[in-house]
């Protein structure tokens, strides 16, 4: 029995065709929305691609932008198709592809579902590349001089002044690596040289940050030297005193504005999938409607269009027989292939 069968004449099919054809080209509109989506987001990771470990991260907007254009190329066949289903000449010459072209829509249906998940699950793999590439950065962040890593400085602290933020974590992080390079130090001073030889690596680390950290909207005059050393300034305490450095990591910032965006394009993602499979199923139903058209000399005769010939358990059944019948033919054709051989080697 056919699953959701609904009864159309002469005037509701029309109706059906004409309504799908807006259909499809709002769905083409729909698809270059997903397309600049895609495009946008790759631009935004491309900015920051020098505090990202890899180009793993950019699966999701290449996957956006490729089902952008699928997504028009389909509609805009669809559209096609819709058009012509007015006229039973124009249709005859579809009427063979509309089955492949079906089904090739509900794999993409499939696609498009997955990269709208895909949005909401890139928070793991954008965390774990923002923290090696931030650490990067801030390791490099003294090279100002190397080829290559010269630009470093000027990344983090641009990226700290419009994030808002300090360090990787917080602003204790660089405490941990020597931020300033030997080229600005006066290794002929004693203090200099006394903390050089207290650490193990022979680095130069202090408590202090880059300018880039320091907060504008504090009152007092930025502190970002001897951040723990209270006698060092006047009427200081660094565990009690709010310090006028930005608090929150960089990594915690970005993560934030890329969530926004990917939450806000898997919604946009959703609503387009959910345009494409109402897209899909009209489509279907036209084409069992036309279909069942029993006399084509009265074009004004009674159909009934189906979303499925039979019901879903039955369909699953004969879709695993034909894998099945598939599989049986491969395996013919390897072993005729076989005994074919077997003669000429004697």
């Amino acid at each position: 029995m056919a699953l959701l069968k609904v009864k159309f004449d002469q005037k509701k099919r029309v109706k059906l065709a004409q309504g799908l054809w807006l259909m499809n080209w709002l769905s083409v509109l729909a698809g270059i929305i997903v397309f600049s989506l895609g495009l946008f987001l790759k631009i935004e990771l491309r900015k920051r691609s020098d505090v990202m470990d890899n180009s793993e991260s950019h699966f999701v907007p290449n996957s956006l932008i490729a089902v952008g254009m699928l997504s028009c190329v389909f509609n805009s066949l669809a559209g096609k198709i819709c058009y012509d289903a007015l006229d039973p000449a124009k249709y005859a010459k579809w009427k063979p592809w509309l089955k492949p072209y079906l089904a090739i829509c509900v794999l993409f249906n499939i696609a498009l579902f997955l990269v709208a998940l895909c949005c909401f699950l890139l928070r793991g793999s954008l965390e774990s590349t923002l923290d090696q590439g931030l650490k990067n950065g801030m390791k490099y962040y003294r090279d100002t001089d190397t080829p290559g890593r010269c630009f470093m400085k000027k990344t983090m602290d641009l990226l700290q002044i419009e994030f808002k933020c300090c360090g990787n974590s917080g602003f204790r992080d660089w405490f941990e690596i020597q931020w300033i390079s030997n080229r600005y130090l006066d290794l002929s001073s004693k203090e200099v040289k006394d903390r050089i030889k207290s650490n193990v690596d022979g680095r130069y680390l202090v408590d202090g940050v880059p300018f880039s950290c320091c907060n504008p909207n504090s009152p007092r005059p930025c502190i970002q030297y001897q951040l723990t050393n209270n006698s060092a300034h006047y009427s200081y305490d660094h565990q009690t005193e709010e310090l006028n450095l930005w608090l929150h990591g960089c990594r915690a910032a970005l993560l934030s504005y890329y969530d926004g965006l990917m939450n806000s394009m898997g919604a946009a993602t959703l609503l387009v999938w959910f345009f494409e499979v109402t897209v899909t199923v009209g489509l279907r139903y036209l084409h069992t409607a036309l279909e069942g058209v029993s006399n084509l000399e009265d074009p004004e005769c009674e159909s009934e269009g189906w979303l499925l010939e039979k019901s879903i358990p039955e369909t699953w059944k004969a879709f695993l027989e034909s894998l099945k019948k598939l599989g049986k033919g491969n395996q013919v054709e390897a072993e005729g292939a076989d005994a074919g051989q077997a003669p000429e080697a004697g």
